[in-house]
C-alpha cells in the first residue's frame, strides 16, 4: 500500500534508507501525472510524534541527492515531500495499530461479505488481520492486510485530540473553553 507501481517501488527502495537515517519512515510513494509529474512522498516520524517542516526539508534535500543520481522519474518533475496529515493513509500493519481505537475507511482488492469498503472503529491487529469494529456488527470484522489497498483515518474529533497528544501539544482548546 505504500506504492502502487514497480516505478514507485524503486523510489520507495532508494528513500526507505535516507528517511531511516533521519528516523523517519516513508509512509506512501507516488507519482501524480500533469503537465510536470509530481513525485509525492509522504514521510513521519518513527516515534508517531509527527513530521515537521524542518524534517520534511531535511528529507527532500537527502532524496534529492539521491535521486540526482539513480533517476527514478524520467524527465522533469516536481518532488513533494509532505506530512501525512492527522487523516493519514495507513500503509504498515504498525499503522494500524497505532491508531487503534480511531474510525478509518478501508478499501480492498475483492469483494469480502459482498462488498469492498468498510468503515468502522480500528480494533488491532492479530495474525496478518486488521480489526474493525463497524455500526450495527456485533462482532470484530477481520480483514486481512493483504487484501487491503487503500486505509485512511478518517477525521473526528476524537483523532484531532489523538494528533495533538502524541506530538506533546495536549488537548486543543477554543476560546471560551475552561
Amino acid at each position: 500500500m505504500k506504492t502502487k507501481s514497480p516505478q514507485d517501488d524503486r523510489i520507495l527502495a532508494l528513500a526507505e534508507p535516507v528517511a531511516s537515517e533521519l528516523a523517519l519512515e516513508i509512509v506512501r510513494v507516488r507519482i501524480m501525472s500533469g503537465k510536470r509529474p509530481r513525485l509525492q512522498i509522504m514521510a513521519d516520524r518513527t516515534d508517531g510524534s509527527g513530521i515537521e517542516v524542518e524534517d520534511c526539508a531535511r528529507l527532500s534535500r537527502g532524496l534529492s541527492e539521491v535521486f540526482e543520481v539513480e533517476d527514478p522519474v524520467s524527465g522533469e518533475y516536481d518532488l513533494e515531500v509532505s506530512s501525512p496529515g492527522i487523516d493519514r493513509p495507513l500503509t504498515t500493519l504498525a499503522h494500524f495499530e497505532r491508531w487503534e481505537g480511531n474510525e478509518a475507511k478501508i478499501e480492498l482488492d475483492r469483494l469480502a461479505e459482498g462488498r469492498k469498503r468498510f468503515r468502522g472503529i480500528l480494533a488491532g491487529v492479530e495474525d496478518g488481520h486488521v480489526g474493525l469494529d463497524m455500526d450495527g456488527e456485533e462482532d470484530t470484522t477481520m480483514i486481512p492486510f493483504d487484501w487491503i489497498i487503500e486505509a485512511k483515518l478518517v477525521l473526528t474529533d476524537a483523532l484531532i485530540e489523538a494528533d495533538l497528544k502524541a506530538r506533546g501539544r495536549g488537548a486543543a482548546t477554543t476560546e471560551g473553553d475552561e
